[in-house]
């Protein structure tokens, strides 16, 4: 009996050491969905976030949970490595503020931290959805901080809506002076989406400028850097152009998927085609994924169906996207499978994407690495 015991337990203890590394052995391997301990053999606390590349270094920014609260308690939290897989814990990056007037004090909700290298000043910039301490998801900001150094420490610059006072590219003159409205409406019937879709939260928004939730950073071959983001009280993702100084935007944006109801939006760029993934709302709960593609950032963008494949395909594998992260001829597609009764403890799902028919897929896997991808 003593023996079968011991024959079991060793056989355990294969099949873990097979399944993945354990505390600070090195990895070989990306192991979707199970706990990830940096070098230090910690757990990796960088949620909702994205992965810039510098001077031949990944850095993965993201954001600092606790186990008890969703809210920013501590900051953006900074990783680097050279072969995506072993993490080095910077530390954070950007932190809260103890002053209760700032807009990222301590106990404000600060998501989806993204960070590029600014073309034109040679400064790291960072974006994120902000929202203000005590007004739930009302003030959907964006903002904005900046640092010498990719691992920072990043200054907070400003805050607020985004284009305030400008139309969108793609929005007729028609629509800009409708004053069709919901009023009377019933919630999701035909009409009340296509007053949506015609206009109707960005009219509203107009002077005030548009709402910023989940969102991303992304820059083009020519090196002109876009925010992308859910808007209009989530009903549809805006495209807009930032600055010289990446500080701020030109002005120029579009709507996408007008009242498509998009979040969590994630982007890529291919042989010249332009493609999306994004989400559907439902809170912390995980949804079918959604693809759009176009031959211009600019849009305009055609939708097309979930490009999960397999068994959980459904539920996007029980994630959400937050990066597309290209990596030589490839890409991996980033995801967190959130846990909102313990933040801390929600996992990543970072996933090779594959091709199908043209368009890019995603398959379930429990373990691969960019060699067999």
């Amino acid at each position: 009996m003593t023996k079968r015991i011991l024959l079991l337990l060793l056989l355990m203890l294969a099949v873990v050491a097979q399944a993945q590394p354990l505390g600070s052995i090195p990895y070989k391997s990306f192991y979707p969905g199970n706990l990830w301990f940096d070098t230090d053999g910690n757990i990796i606390n960088a949620h909702g976030g994205g992965v810039m590349c510098h001077d031949g270094r990944y850095y993965w920014y993201g954001e600092h949970k606790g186990e008890h609260s969703n809210s920013a308690l501590v900051g953006v939290t900074c990783y680097s490595s050279t072969d995506l897989m072993n993490w080095h814990n910077e530390g954070i990056a950007l932190s809260v503020s103890d002053d209760p007037q700032s807009p990222i004090t301590r106990g404000c909700i600060l998501e989806r931290p993204k960070v590029i290298r600014c073309a034109s000043t040679g400064k790291f910039v960072m974006y994120f959805h902000l929202e203000l301490k005590g007004r739930g998801y009302a003030a959907a900001n964006v903002g904005i901080a900046v640092a010498d150094s990719p691992t920072g420490p990043f200054t907070f610059v400003s805050n607020g809506r985004v284009n305030a006072g400008i139309w969108p590219l793609n929005m007729t003159e028609e629509q800009q002076t409708s004053t069709e409205n919901l009023k009377g409406l019933e919630s999701w019937s035909k009409e009340w989406v296509r007053v949506i879709a015609d206009g109707y939260y960005n009219r509203r928004d107009h002077n005030d400028g548009q709402m910023a939730r989940d969102m991303t950073l992304y820059v083009d071959d020519d090196g002109r850097a876009y925010h992308i983001f859910a808007s209009e009280e989530n009903m549809t993702i805006q495209i807009a152009e930032l600055s010289d100084d990446c500080l701020g935007y030109t002005g120029r944006y579009v709507r996408v998927d007008a009242a498509g109801q998009n979040e969590a939006p994630a982007i890529f760029k291919k042989d010249g085609t332009y493609y999306m993934i994004t989400s559907g709302c439902t809170g912390w709960a995980p949804n079918a994924a959604r693809l759009l593609t176009a031959s211009s950032i600019f849009g305009p963008w055609t939708r097309h169906d979930n490009p999960c494949r397999g068994k959980g395909a459904d539920l996007t594998f029980q994630s959400q996207s937050t990066y597309i992260l290209p990596v030589g001829d490839g890409f991996i597609f980033m995801a967190d499978r959130w846990n909102p009764d313990n933040p801390i403890d929600g996992r990543y799902m970072w996933l090779p994407i594959e091709w199908e028919d043209g368009l890019p897929v995603l398959r379930m896997t429990k373990r691969w690495n960019l060699e067999n991808k």
